[in-house]
């Protein structure tokens, strides 16, 4: 093969997003990364489509999200016309990179 095989096919990263049942907002499974992020640019896209007030992001079944899901995230929420994201269970780093790059940002509320 030239070039050698596709990373999307050996990679095991993987996403799967939802709608979260009785709740505006997703929940999301797997790892957001760089093989699974135009998933999760569609997710937060459409998320910020539906958003009215308050919008809910569960990520307790997400193992990993590296800083470009993590900015992605922050775009969504500052782009939105009011109110906030929650972002309910994320993986440790999140808080993490928010805390870095975005500090004081009032758009996102993270609850663990």
């Amino acid at each position: 093969m030239v070039g050698g095989p596709d990373p999307a096919v050996l990679g095991r990263a993987a996403l799967e997003v939802s709608p979260l049942p009785g709740r505006s907002g997703i929940r999301a499974r797997g790892e957001i990364s760089v093989l699974t992020r135009p998933s999760w640019e569609q997710a937060l896209s459409e998320l910020a489509r539906r958003h009215a007030g308050v919008s809910y992001v569960e990520l307790s079944d997400v193992a990993f999200v590296d800083v470009a899901g993590v900015s992605a995230l922050a775009v969504t929420a500052m782009n939105l016309p009011d109110g906030r994201v929650v972002v309910e269970n994320p993986p440790p780093q999140l808080p993490r990179v928010l805390e870095m790059f975005w500090p004081g940002l009032d758009r996102i509320e993270v609850a663990l």
